[in-house]
């Protein structure tokens, strides 16, 4: 059975397909393709169709990371196939919680920064949209720390369901 990650933002053309790329490169890498589901969506739809925004796509590329992507919104009723899905903001939290159908579905909604233990005290993955390309540098240096307790966490939960 696979394990399914969500990763979410606003628009889903910044830091969701951002933690998307470096994340499924960590799956990749810790041997468990096939066993864990990586994708993203947007608390929104403004951009659905579109792909990843331009500096999106130059910072995963020069940080070695696949970048292919198209935007598009998340539905409630994808929790029902989802393990975990990562907010990449606190605002994201609340509007996934309140979308939520079940009590059970709200509590797989998680922080992305919560998985870093050298993260500051602001939980909150800047939204790097309205800026220069250093707030995406910036955003992929936070994806890329939560990222490895992240997978620690996912490997923990991959490996009991072998077990």
């Amino acid at each position: 059975m696979t394990f399914s990650v969500c990763f979410v933002c606003t628009g889903n053309i910044c830091r969701s397909p951002m933690a998307e790329s470096v994340f499924r490169a960590r799956v990749e890498e810790a041997g468990l393709d096939g066993l864990v589901e990586v994708d993203s969506a947007g608390t929104g739809g403004w951009h659905e169709g579109d792909g990843a925004d331009w500096r999106t796509v130059a910072v995963l590329e020069a940080g070695g990371y696949e970048s292919d992507h198209t935007a598009r919104q998340f539905q409630a009723s994808w929790f029902s196939r989802l393990d975990l899905v990562i907010a990449l903001d606190s605002s994201h939290l609340e509007a996934l919680r309140r979308l939520a159908p079940t009590p059970r579905d709200a509590e797989k909604v998680r922080l992305l920064r919560a998985y870093d233990p050298g993260a500051d005290a602001d939980p909150d993955v800047p939204d790097p949209y309205y800026g220069h390309i250093e707030g995406f540098t910036e955003c992929l240096e936070m994806v890329e720390a939560a990222s490895r307790g992240l997978l620690a966490a996912v490997q923990e939960q991959v490996e009991g369901r072998a077990a």
